[in-house]
């Protein structure tokens, strides 16, 4: 599925979730959010992207500026479907190849539907945490998740704290998905400090073996570094410490 379509439709099964809710039910894994503000989250993402994108914008837009930021009291769920057109229009009129700003720095226009395709797939596990309904979401997609998230990691410095691997130091991913082949593991090193990583097997100071959805999970900190669904290989340790250098 190219991501503009998926992007549609991981969206579409967020609002799914959303339209039959109490609004007001807490989101464990958003401390401090309910379902309200999850939702509003995500539409006035989407809307703010779509800005950057038809804009142009060379540099961060403020979020509180975007037009249409809040939901309606009469269809939240409406207004939060109508997020993904607004952004695939506006790259469709301001062209997917055409620099605009990112927060990981200029980056073509069409970067934007990949990462607000995550972010709805993402939001989408939270909601489904928060209502306690399984989370299935298809391999490949949540396989793609994983590499965006480490190709976001690898465009920021060197964290405070120290870095989130040891020079030296492999950490291996390894989805246990069926069909993923080379696309389901990751060999993640530090590079002078900063995230680097490739696709490939490969021995690793720890491992982490796991379905493509909870290595996804695992990575943004949806569950816990010893949750039950992952297998850890190795030293514990070296895992914990990526997690907890590595917050959204």
């Amino acid at each position: 599925m190219k991501p503009a379509d998926a992007l549609v439709e991981e969206n579409r099964r967020l609002a799914e979730l959303l339209a039959a809710a109490d609004p007001q039910t807490p989101v464990p894994t958003c401390p401090g959010w309910a379902l309200r503000q999850l939702l509003t989250h995500v539409g006035r993402g989407d809307r703010w992207a779509a800005t950057i994108v038809r804009e142009r914008a060379q540099e961060r837009v403020d979020i509180r500026t975007v037009p249409d930021g809040k939901p309606p009291a009469d269809d939240p769920v409406g207004w939060l479907t109508a997020g993904p057109r607004l952004l695939l229009e506006a790259v469709e009129a301001t062209g997917p190849d055409v620099a605009v700003w990112t927060f990981t720095g200029p980056r073509p226009a069409a970067w934007w539907i990949r990462r607000r395709l995550h972010e709805a797939a993402v939001h989408r596990a939270d909601a489904a945490a928060a209502l306690g309904v399984p989370y299935e979401i298809e391999p490949g997609l949540a396989a793609d998740g994983v590499s965006e998230w480490l190709d976001i990691l690898a465009t920021r410095p060197v964290p405070a704290d120290g870095p989130a691997l040891p020079d030296g130091t492999t950490l291996h991913l390894h989805a246990t998905d069926d069909g993923l082949g080379a696309e389901g593991e990751w060999l993640v090193r530090s590079a002078d400090g900063r995230v680097a990583w490739e696709h490939g097997h490969g021995k690793g100071a720890a491992a982490v073996r796991g379905r493509a959805a909870d290595l996804l999970r695992a990575v943004l900190r949806r569950i816990p570094a010893d949750d039950p669904a992952l297998q850890v290989l190795g030293d514990p340790a070296v895992w914990r410490t990526f997690l907890s250098r590595t917050p959204f």
